[in-house]
């Protein structure tokens, strides 16, 4: 809901440059700039344009309203559908009923002008034949907390004065439009329509004057709102919230433990959050009388599933894991029952039942989905949800939306289309990974690469700067939801765990760690001291220890498996003069992951190592003395290394990190599904590494 007055962002100076499409475009990202307005990818907008139609030179009105998916708030022109206004009209001939609304759809590409591939939404007719030039279409948490009330119409007439008319809930189609048309043709003092259970529409002829009219609206209906709602919200707290570490700390142990539990399929990607209003909610004495009911707004719904799955919690977070299996269970039975009692002849087959939303009495609330980021935004929907309830809840009675209304939304078959439509997952969808060395160049190498197949990746790095440049960067190349960085010295446990906590609450869980962490020296024996040896040692045999069991643990928490990918080296298998610590450890490390595998293969946990050799670029290690020392060592420039080495490969090319990232990707894949306690070399051809 608005927390203090919406802020008027038009600028004149700004407009006075734009044609209709672009003020259309500057008002859109304007109202979708600010959550209180509308959430990510809700509501639309359109603008009625005059144009040139490309074949006649007549002109034709055309309308603009936003296409098919798409956020308002980060939309460019080319989201916006463009259709011809007069064979939207003509569309009103062919319509035969409710029964036959669907069918409207297919009637939407013969209106498009220009040829323009973006797809009409099925809102479009709700903008249509409303008879003004410019239409909002937006889901404020207060203007859906009046639609949401028991006593919606009412509460309209008092709130509005009059200005603005009221429909009960209708899923939106061609009878919706035809509706909005009529009720703003007959009643021309009207500057909008609460639709019921839904949001609000708000119009004018000036594209300007019709934004503002949209805040004007929002801002009257939570200044009412907060005027007239009982104290406390939600009848006032039940328990108390748990100390923000105590809550981080109990999030980092239940998310694992229910991933593991709804991620056997198809591994599922986590959010958490203690937001205030999350707390309010889920602390309070009405949560259980309350979330039961579901949402109201289709949007939500959609995104957060028929209800959320409340984890009751007393303070014992292992006894809130025992209960889950019960938990998880009666609500995929509830969910069964719902799809049974509600489904139709046509319905598409039932989807996962598994539960997006999980509310923790204490704690906060945490989500699952297919990616980070439709977990993250389900989790802001909810959001959104709670303050619908507290604002209906608080001055009326809150209704979610009837449970056959929503299964008819779940269930639509034009939503279940659009799903078909979308692109098959990709291989590494849904699941997480920690790479250590992740700043480096054979580090952010494999980032990248698993990432690109779907993966969240944690970034663990002891250079702070380097890691959150690297962090900044993959989050402008891939979005800031699949990538973090966690500052991690593996040389000491505390760092290890903590930064397999941060994990498990980033994303919820594990499903890849990749042992990259690394550092060389070269010396001969004799001039090896102990704190050499022992740095050695401690970073590249107990550091990859220490990481390699964290990720061991969590994997067997949630119990499906997982792949443990150690970068290796040639002077793993073979021996070289001069480097007897960096060696010794090295073959220390391979040995490791031959024992582990035994270990993790009754549990589908895989370990299996990466030997390259001699890859330059990008490379931390070869910076600095170990470059000069190979350099020295083999009498040559140190700029002659790279030809140096790739003259040594049998196969004459040099190997670069993004090889290593491939032969990362296979073990980590499900494409080395049958493949533990292997290694494998990427050295061009090295003869003293092949293995024996």
């Amino acid at each position: 809901m608005a927390s203090g007055k919406l802020v008027d962002l038009w600028d004149d100076a700004v407009a006075a440059k734009l044609d209709e499409p672009g003020k259309l475009l500057y008002r859109s990202n304007l109202l979708g700039s600010d959550l209180r307005i509308t959430n990510f990818g809700g509501g639309n907008t359109s603008a009625k344009v005059k144009a040139a139609d490309p074949l006649s030179r007549q002109e034709v009105t055309v309308l603009w309203v936003k296409g098919s998916g798409g956020d308002i708030g980060s939309m460019k022109l080319d989201g916006f559908s463009t259709l011809y206004l007069d064979r939207l009209e003509a569309l009103k001939g062919l319509y035969r009923g409710l029964e036959h609304e669907d069918e409207m759809v297919g009637y939407l590409p013969h209106c498009t002008f220009n040829l323009n591939p973006r797809a009409a939404s099925i809102d479009t007719p709700l903008h249509a034949f409303v008879p003004k030039i410019h239409v909002d279409h937006v889901h404020p948490d207060a203007v859906i907390a009046i639609a949401a009330s028991k006593n919606s119409e009412k509460l309209t007439q008092e709130i509005f004065g009059g200005e603005i008319g009221w429909l009960p809930w209708q899923r939106p189609g061609f009878d919706l439009g035809l509706r909005l048309s009529k009720i703003a043709t007959e009643n021309p003092h009207l500057v909008g329509v609460v639709l019921g259970g839904h949001g609000l529409f708000t119009w004018h002829d000036d594209a300007k004057a019709c934004y503002q009219l949209t805040l004007r609206i929002i801002q009257k209906a939570a200044n009412w709102l907060e005027a007239n709602a009982r104290k406390p919200a939600f009848e006032g707290e039940r328990v108390k919230a748990l100390p923000a570490e105590e809550r981080a700390a109990i999030a980092a142990k239940l998310m694992p433990a229910i991933r593991g539990r709804i991620g056997k399929e198809q591994a599922k990607s986590g959010h958490f959050t203690d937001a205030p209003e999350v707390l309010e909610f889920v602390d309070s004495r009405a949560l259980d009388r309350l979330a039961p009911l579901g949402t109201s707004c289709p949007d939500h719904f959609l995104r957060t599933k028929i209800r959320p799955l409340i984890i009751p919690f007393g303070g014992d977070v292992e006894a809130a894991i025992a209960s889950l299996d019960g938990l998880i269970e009666a609500y995929r039975k509830d969910y069964v029952a719902y799809y049974e009692r509600c489904e139709h002849p046509d319905s598409p087959k039932m989807r996962d039942p598994n539960a997006v939303i999980y509310l923790v009495p204490g704690v906060g609330m945490i989500s699952f989905a297919a990616d980070k980021a439709t977990a993250r935004i389900a989790s802001e929907f909810y959001v959104n949800a709670i303050n619908v309830m507290r604002g209906a809840d608080g001055t009326d009675t809150y209704v979610g939306l009837p449970e056959q209304e929503a299964f008819n939304i779940e269930y639509w078959l034009l939503e279940e289309a659009k799903l078909q439509r979308m692109p098959r997952a990709k291989s590494l969808a849904g699941r997480v990974a920690l790479i250590t060395g992740g700043a480096g160049g054979i580090g952010s190498a494999i980032a990248a690469r698993l990432i690109q197949e779907g993966a969240n990746v944690v970034l663990a790095d002891i250079d702070q700067a380097s890691l959150d440049q690297r962090v900044a960067d993959f989050g402008k190349v891939f979005g800031k939801d699949v990538v973090r960085g966690v500052k991690m010295d593996v040389t000491r446990e505390d760092t290890v765990i903590a930064s397999f906590q941060e994990t498990a609450r980033a994303f919820g869980g594990i499903d890849i760690v990749v042992n990259n962490a690394g550092i060389s020296s070269a010396a001969a024996v004799e001039d090896t001291t102990l704190d050499l040896w022992n740095h050695n040692i401690s970073i590249l045999a107990t550091g990859y220890f220490l990481v390699a069991r964290e990720g061991y643990r969590l994997m067997k928490t949630q119990g499906n498996g997982g792949s443990i990918v150690f970068i290796g080296s040639k002077n793993g298998v073979s021996a070289s003069a001069g480097a007897s610590a960096y060696c010794t450890a090295k073959a220390a490390e391979l040995h490791l992951a031959r024992c582990m595998a035994l270990e993790g293969a009754p549990f589908g946990i895989r370990i299996n190592s990466v030997n390259p050799d001699a890859v330059l670029r990008g490379s931390k290690i070869w910076q600095g003395e170990w470059r000069q020392q190979r350099a020295a060592s083999n009498k040559i420039a140190e700029d002659d290394l790279e030809e140096f080495y790739r003259k040594r490969s049998l196969l004459q090319r040099s190997v670069f990190p993004e090889d290593i990232a491939e032969a990362v990707y296979f073990f980590a894949s499900d494409l080395s599904a049958k493949s533990t306690g292997n290694f494998l070399n990427v050295d061009a051809g090295n003869v003293v590494s092949f293995t024996r």
